[in-house]
């Protein structure tokens, strides 16, 4: 016979604002196997867990409910408290009667009712709780990092000096991401370069990381504390080893006239079949460009082989496999900048000079295709009138984005402000709809922008953008003048929404974690675990995960690293315990559950009956791996697969009380 302890939280009064904690207490103690029910305003704090420590030794308990938030907050919480009270932590259940309850149902007396349904429907699957125990695993005490941005650097750089290894994989060239693109940084104005490559230069020379560009992560199996990663390492026809990153090669190579399109400078500029992304890149080597390369695609030229000093050319190097193991993973992807061209009233794609945000950024960097000197990429012109829009694919659901991209009012101001500082002369106007600047020093910085170097702000959204002559006029509006506006501007920037980036769905199926409506990826909980993955060893930062300015992006990755630190400095792991299994006797072999999992927990294997003497093909849960999500024992059509904590006699037996109960009459001191 189980002893029951019930203890009801009043969540200060997200609860008790709308159920009647007493009452569903008084009812809960009448309940089957319920030998002890109480309240409390605050149980999770430390009164209130002594209080559920006490009664677990007054009364006998082997079996504790709580009710109270979500178990996504507090689960961990409550657990600890059983077991440091001897119980067995998985004989422990929360019930949520905040959000699923008090926050839904605005009635008090139809709250109060299914607060008391909910937790009978806990207390029945309680009953059937097991005592559960988890593996101890070893750790692989090593890190990798995908993504070679600012938050990357970051967390390769942390988590190295916390004395691990580190494997810092980037799919380009060179390590920088969308920072090594930037002119200054908002809102001190510092230079972007001055700040991140000294950085850059750290992880190249740290000795525990290992720098591993142009390549891609293509395949992640294992679990937590034992990743097993296959890293594609492609052909950059250039030895790295013997480069002295001369130039010679690129200055002599034929095919810069093809025009090829820079993509560091956005398309700005050209670069030839043979490159570095950037005067500043680590590691300053360039690669080959296979597609634009008049020897891989005609057999001729050679070139830069005949050109180079010391002969690193290697026309006949191959994608080179590697497969290493890691204890933990962090994922620093970064973030796209969306096409605008969706905006054709706006002529994106249609006039040269309209242009986004980040080209803005590198025809004003000292190091991008003008030399800092702005001009208008139509006739390199000095441009007398520039117009700023913003929100060009955010805050709009039909053509963009729902979401805000964060990021856009305070780089428009940056580029408003850097116009006038190098250009006085210059009128620069900001068409708006809001402003939205939370960071420190944000607010002043937009302030100074306008009353310190004159930048004009407009409340408005542009209706249309369209040629005159050798201008382009932006007609809009001006909400607090209550009139419409056009103006007349030499060069339009266009403020467009950050997205995530290219192939995020494909990383996130390889990786086995989440993303949110938007594509980004997403946290285990976004207030007490805002970097960690539900996939454990696995942690997010930077913009990956949503816009961040950069001191933002750098927090998240160093708290990521530290995540990671403490996870390597551990003797040993604990696995989930809550687990699938699978019965051989009963599966089928039909093996829907090896194709649904979200993890790649089960596989196909060969089970030899000992009765019957034959083979037969079943499904098999690596325990390790398993998540506990509960989707294969969920479409098992045999009832093979089950999940410790929540076989099916404890959901029938849930469900059989969620449809007999008279929460009503219960309440009411009635017999049921």
């Amino acid at each position: 016979m189980a002893r029951i302890g019930v203890f009801v939280c009043h969540c200060g009064t997200n609860i008790a604002k709308n159920v009647d904690v007493s009452r569903v207490v008084a009812a809960v103690g009448r309940l089957p196997n319920v030998v002890h029910a109480t309240e409390y305003k605050y149980m999770c704090s430390e009164p209130g867990q002594q209080m559920i420590r006490q009664a677990m030794e007054e009364h006998k308990l082997d079996r504790v409910v709580v009710a109270a938030c979500s178990p996504h907050l507090h689960e961990r919480t409550f657990r600890a408290c059983a077991s440091q009270a001897g119980l067995n932590p998985y004989l422990v259940e929360m019930c949520n009667i905040r959000e699923q309850c008090s926050w839904c149902h605005k009635d008090p007396e139809r709250a109060t009712q299914r607060a008391y349904e909910q937790i009978a429907m806990t207390v029945a699957k309680a009953y059937y709780d097991q005592p559960l125990t988890q593996n101890r695993l070893p750790v692989e005490r090593r890190a990798l990092v995908i993504g070679g941005g600012i938050a990357g650097i970051q967390a390769a750089l942390d988590i190295a000096d916390a004395g691990h290894p580190v494997v810092l994989v980037e799919r380009s060239p060179s390590i920088g991401g969308r920072m090594a693109q930037f002119d200054k940084t908002f809102p001190t104005l510092d230079c972007s370069a001055c700040i991140l490559t000294p950085k850059m230069v750290d992880v190249a020379a740290h000795p525990n990381i290992t720098l591993r560009t142009y390549a891609e992560v293509e395949e992640l199996n294992g679990f937590v504390g034992n990743f097993e990663a296959k890293i594609r390492l492609k052909a950059r026809s250039v030895r790295l080893e013997e480069c002295k990153g001369c130039g010679e090669c690129w200055e002599r190579c034929p095919a810069k006239r093809q025009n090829i399109p820079s993509e560091f400078d956005a398309g700005l500029s050209t670069r030839a079949a043979i490159y570095t992304p950037f005067p500043q890149a680590v590691p300053n080597v360039p690669v080959i460009d296979r597609e634009h390369c008049l020897y891989f695609q005609t057999g001729k030229c050679g070139v830069c082989a005949k050109r180079c000093p010391v002969g690193c050319i290697d026309f006949e190097m191959q994608d080179e496999i590697l497969t290493e193991r890691f204890g933990a993973v962090v994922v620093a992807t970064g973030f796209d900048v969306m096409d605008p061209r969706v905006y054709g009233e706006y002529g994106g794609g249609q006039y040269a000079n309209v242009i986004t945000g980040l080209e803005f950024e590198r025809l004003m960097n000292a190091s991008g295709p003008t030399g800092g000197h702005l001009v208008r990429p139509s006739d390199h012109k000095e441009p007398k009138t520039v117009v700023f829009v913003q929100c060009v694919g955010s805050r709009d659901q039909d053509k963009g984005h729902e979401y805000c991209s964060r990021v856009c009012c305070m780089y428009t101001a940056k580029h408003a402000t850097l116009l006038k500082d190098k250009m006085p002369d210059a009128e620069a106007y900001v068409f708006y709809i809001d402003i939205r600047a939370t960071g420190k020093n944000y607010e002043e910085f937009i302030l100074r922008a306008q009353r310190d170097y004159g930048v004009r702000y407009l409340r408005g959204r542009v209706s249309r953008i369209y040629p005159e002559g050798d201008r382009l006029i932006v007609r809009g509006a001006d909400s607090l003048a209550g009139e419409q506006i056009e103006v007349a501007a030499d060069l339009v920037v266009l403020a467009a929404a950050a997205e995530p980036r290219a192939g995020a769905r494909e990383v996130a199926q390889m990786l086995g974690i989440g993303q949110d409506k938007d594509g980004f990826f997403s946290e285990a909980h976004p207030k007490l675990r805002p970097v960690e993955n539900l996939t454990a060893g696995i942690f997010i930062a930077g913009a990956c995960q949503f816009i961040k300015d950069i001191p933002d992006a750098v927090a998240s990755a160093s708290a990521a690293a530290a995540k990671v630190a403490g996870l390597l400095a551990k003797d040993h792991l604990l696995s989930e315990a809550q687990v699938a299994s699978v019965d051989p006797v009963a599966c089928r072999g039909c093996l829907q559950c090896v194709r649904i999992c979200p993890f790649s927990a089960i596989e196909e294997t060969t089970w030899k009956d000992p009765i019957e003497r034959i083979e037969k093909r079943v499904a098999q849960v690596n325990a390790n791996v398993c998540m506990g999500c509960g989707t294969c024992a969920a479409a098992c059509f045999s009832g093979a697969a089950q999940l410790a904590g929540f076989r099916d006699e404890q959901v029938f037996d849930e469900i059989a009380t969620a449809v007999f109960v008279d929460a009503a009459a219960a309440l009411a001191g009635e017999s049921e």
